[in-house]
């Protein structure tokens, strides 16, 4: 299992900060520390999720002898992904909005074998007794209009600073490897055609080889079953 962090460089963070709406000095030399203060808690949240999956990867491993957790991806929002996103929300570009709107700016992506792992994953998770289950949106059960299938939770994990405790928010997204291919090239069709509308025969296919994904990881996970009854059986 690979574990893979991202987070924005710091000149990008600059450029986004720069965006926010600071007016004197004073106040942006404040808006600085506060945007280092947020990036240290969602950063430190991000480490706490990894770990806790990673322990819970080798647990099952040692109790089942099998791993559920394919691969790990972890990343920051960058300041000008999150800017565009209030702005789309209709707030203005500050801290507090950002904390308050963005939930996705600490952001885990686990990718499985299988879809019965997702929900294995998604329980154990929820199982944590310092993890809080905000919302939970299975796109697997009812996928997008578009074909899109994943299961999104969003949750808050405690962040232990030396003066204070911070349940700091972390979207998790748990997909299978085919669906994660899947939505990989529709994140690439949507950036190519950032600002106009996909053609109708794309979106189509896309709808197509969503269906044939599904199908894909239905017919993986009864194959797999059907090995591991083969070896109960032995």
């Amino acid at each position: 299992m690979g574990v893979e962090r991202d987070a924005p460089h710091p000149s990008i963070a600059h450029r986004g900060l720069c965006q926010m709406e600071v007016s004197t000095k004073e106040e942006r030399n404040s808006e600085v520390q506060t945007w280092n203060e947020v990036t240290l808690l969602y950063s430190s949240a991000l480490k706490q999720i990894n770990t806790k999956l990673e322990i819970l990867n080798d647990e099952f491993q040692h109790v089942h002898q099998y791993n559920p957790i394919e691969h790990i991806k972890s990343r920051l929002k960058t300041p000008e992904s999150i800017v565009k996103k209030l702005k789309k929300y209709g707030q203005e570009s500050t801290i507090e909005n950002m904390v308050a709107y963005v939930n996705d700016i600490a952001g885990v992506r686990i990718i499985c074998s299988f879809t019965n792992d997702i929900y294995q994953i998604a329980d154990m998770i929820s199982n944590q007794s310092d993890i809080k289950v905000i919302e939970v949106r299975d796109y697997i059960k009812n996928p997008k209009p578009s074909g899109y299938m994943s299961y999104h939770m969003l949750v808050t994990v405690p962040v232990y600073l030396s003066d204070r405790i911070v349940d700091t928010k972390v979207e998790i997204q748990i997909r299978t490897v085919a669906q994660d291919f899947w939505a990989s090239l529709e994140h690439k069709i949507n950036y190519k055609f950032e600002g106009g509308d996909v053609p109708k025969n794309i979106q189509d296919e896309l709808v197509e080889c969503a269906y044939m994904v599904s199908k894909l990881d239905d017919h993986m996970l009864l194959l797999n079953e059907e090995v591991q009854n083969l070896d109960n059986g032995r």
